[in-house]
């Protein structure tokens, strides 16, 4: 399946790791995650192409067709520049289009200043997984109805994919407690994908998340044999100063239209 989006062609990859269905409808692809319904990037339609002139309303009774029980709309678009369709027609249908920055990377060099308090390591026991919990919720709190039942189901997933052998998951830790996290997660075919990059409110400002991105690269470099890294960021959030000085450098625009549940 041919996908141009750097993005999406890992957002996809890593999906189908984690169990979830990917399907060539031609003109989109459909993408379902069936032991996580409310995942919203986990139950979408990914068009070819944008969406022309008076085509969002087909689109949209095309996802209410697939996923007649959702009660959110996400529909990405395979392109790499961030063309999606007039944005007052999308504010007019109720939806929000965000728009991020693919970043890759071939080498990194270290933080300027690196964090030499915390303690870096893989997550491993039940323990450091339940913390991975705590700490979404707290860094990206949402008062959405079943929110944290959605982070405990796909923080499962993302435990059996690394359990299989696709990659780790990291942590930073203080005394036991885990500070910051991050997923890189490969296929073997030299690409790794990082994912969700979070650091505690609290331990934020203090070199954690540059040392940590800085030490799972270097680890999919070495351990992993990957010669690609990619990473997918807001290019509005601070965050992506970060990994900047790290040496990724910014390749694509990754579009991504949504509806949250009334």
């Amino acid at each position: 399946m041919e996908i141009k989006s750097l993005g999406y062609r890992t957002d996809l990859l890593l999906l189908a790791l984690g169990g979830s269905v990917v399907s060539d409808a031609g003109d989109h692809v459909v993408v379902r995650t069936p032991h996580n319904p409310t995942f919203w990037w986990g139950n979408f339609l990914l068009l070819r192409s944008a969406i022309g002139a008076g085509e969002l309303e087909g689109w949209l009774e095309v996802f209410a067709r697939t996923f007649p029980d959702a009660k959110h709309v996400a529909l990405g678009i395979d392109s790499v520049d961030g063309s999606a369709v007039d944005e007052d027609e999308l504010a007019a249908a109720g939806l929000r289009i965000e728009r991020s920055t693919v970043m890759t990377a071939r080498s990194v060099v270290p933080p300027a200043r690196p964090n030499t308090t915390s303690e870096y390591r893989f997550l491993s026991s039940d323990d450091d997984w339940e913390q991975l919990i705590g700490l979404t919720l707290a860094a990206n709190p949402m008062d959405l109805d079943g929110y944290e039942d959605f982070v405990r189901r796909r923080e499962a997933g993302h435990r059996a994919v690394v359990e299989a052998g696709h990659g780790q998951w990291f942590g930073a830790f203080e005394d036991g407690r885990l500070q910051a996290s991050l997923g890189l997660l490969t296929d073997g075919s030299g690409v790794a994908r990082f994912q969700d990059v979070q650091t505690r409110p609290e331990d934020r400002g203090r070199g954690i998340a540059s040392t940590l991105v800085h030490t799972a690269s270097e680890y999919g470099f070495g351990e992993l044999a990957a010669e690609t890294l990619v990473m997918v960021a807001d290019p509005e959030y601070l965050a992506i100063r970060i990994y900047r000085a790290l040496g990724f450098e910014g390749t694509e625009t990754q579009i991504q239209l949504t509806k949250p549940a009334p």
